[in-house]
């Protein structure tokens, strides 16, 4: 019953199901026998409140009697070190459900993992405890693809992908998940649809990575990168490049290691997953390192100074409280190696988890009063909206690093306080050589001569 079990049980429920849910964690299963949620996701705290113990019921085990369906939606994390997929939560799942569960009993593998798992960890086990006679094992995988902050929504919106075991799993799956979603799409086979959430997750974390190369290439040559991704995208019929930034959560930090793994198995690298994924982990420390250096610049020295973090979690639109893959994992380390006292803020992340990181808690106004240098994580509304000059007057803030542009340069230095973002510093593009353009030709081509070849 983490984040993928909870919000399709809300979707389940909200269209007339009865929902089991199942967890091993006792803290969580308590928790949501009360109808309070642990996690932050419009809409699902109003569901679990109203249908707790009527159609949603949660416990340690599935139910005595059987249900009709059986979605295995567990965690399937990558080793932090080696980065191999951990696939024992999913393997524990399928066993029970192959205990608790009868024969015919659709099976639905949620969790993302790599091509072949469905069939190599999952069916086995289902087999042996149901025999292999027709109809007896129904299994599909359909992936889960919400974005978090609007999961409610585009659980029913987004197609719903089904793959089967064969045609009675799949036939069964479509016609399961076309009682919530508006649109199913029916694939050949198990290992189509695994690959199918894995290509979508990868995708995204490569087109990330473009735009943060970009950055770091212009901040090599001074340049802006927002400017020129700007000008790249304006009117421009081909697919938009993607703004330099943070990529985090639980799934775009695991996902391309299990198409790595996919890889592995098949005699593959994908070599641009793999690259896209070491650029966008290596960016916030980069990005710390950056702070760091600046603001020695400004100060002479970094010892005993305070940096003020702003957002924990692993990004601000739309607003979530999760941490998987959090930028600041990486930064912190950074800033105390600096000698730097680090502290911290976000409007969803609770103090206790921004102490677990490294984070002293404090408020907006406590923090920037406090604070030598002002590190903006993640484009919050809440950022967005403060009053700068108000909480920049008086402060000692010698540096604003807006990671995602989202605050009001001028007022920034207006405030005597230097300015940069992500790969952007304007006292670099200040330095160029150029000609100042013509007061009297601000456009610089009045009497130019033009050679074409």
């Amino acid at each position: 019953m983490g984040y993928v079990g909870l919000t399709l049980t809300a979707a389940l429920v909200r269209h007339g199901f009865t929902v089991y849910g199942v967890d091993a964690q006792p803290a969580v299963v308590q928790r949501l026998r009360r109808g309070e949620t642990h996690i932050f996701e419009p809409g699902i705290d109003d569901v679990f409140g109203q249908h707790t113990g009527t159609r949603i019921f949660v416990g340690g085990e599935l139910p005595s009697h059987s249900v009709d369906v059986a979605i295995l939606s567990v965690s399937t994390p990558v080793d932090q070190s080696t980065h191999r997929p951990y696939l024992a939560n999913l393997a524990a799942a399928a066993d029970h459900v192959a205990d608790r569960c009868a024969p015919g009993t659709l099976v639905v593998v949620r969790s993302t993992v790599p091509v072949g798992t469905s069939r190599a960890v999952v069916l086995p086990r289902l087999v042996r405890a149901w025999g292999s006679a027709p109809g007896a094992v129904r299994l599909v995988m359909a992936p889960e693809r919400t974005i978090q902050g609007q999961a409610l929504r585009e659980l029913v919106e987004l197609p719903q992908v089904v793959g089967g075991l064969d045609e009675l799993s799949r036939s069964n799956g479509v016609v399961f998940f076309g009682q919530f979603a508006r649109q199913v799409v029916p694939v050949s086979s198990l290992e189509t649809a695994e690959l199918v959430k894995l290509t979508n997750n990868c995708h995204t974390d490569v087109i990330y990575s473009f735009g943060n190369e970009i950055a770091l290439l212009a901040e090599r040559l001074g340049l802006d990168p927002l400017e020129v991704i700007r000008a790249s995208n304006l009117d421009y019929p081909r697919p938009d490049i993607a703004r330099p930034g943070y990529v985090g959560g639980g799934c775009l930090s695991k996902d391309p290691y299990l198409m790595l793994s996919t890889g592995r198995s098949a005699g593959y690298r994908p070599r641009l997953v793999e690259d896209a994924r070491i650029l966008n982990e290596q960016l916030p420390g980069h990005v710390a390192r950056r702070v760091v250096e600046q603001l020695r610049d400004l100060a002479g020295t970094t010892r005993d100074l305070t940096v003020f973090v702003l957002g924990w979690a692993y990004k601000g639109w739309p607003p979530t409280d999760d941490t998987r893959g959090t930028p600041v994992a990486s930064m912190v380390p950074a800033f105390r190696a600096a000698g730097l006292r680090v502290t911290g803020h976000d409007p969803l992340v609770s103090a206790q988890v921004i102490a677990r990181y490294g984070g002293v808690p404090v408020d907006l106004r406590e923090g920037f009063a406090e604070a030598d240098a002002v590190l903006v994580v993640t484009d919050h509304p809440e950022y967005r909206s403060m009053d700068l000059a108000a909480l920049l007057a008086g402060s000692r803030v010698r540096l604003v690093c807006d990671s995602w542009r989202i605050l009001d340069e001028v007022t920034v230095r207006q405030c005597g306080v230097r300015y940069a973002g992500i790969g952007y510093r304007p006292e670099d593009s200040e330095s160029l050589p150029g000609r100042p353009p013509d007061p009297a030709d601000p456009t610089g081509v009045s009497g130019t001569r033009v050679g074409v070849t």
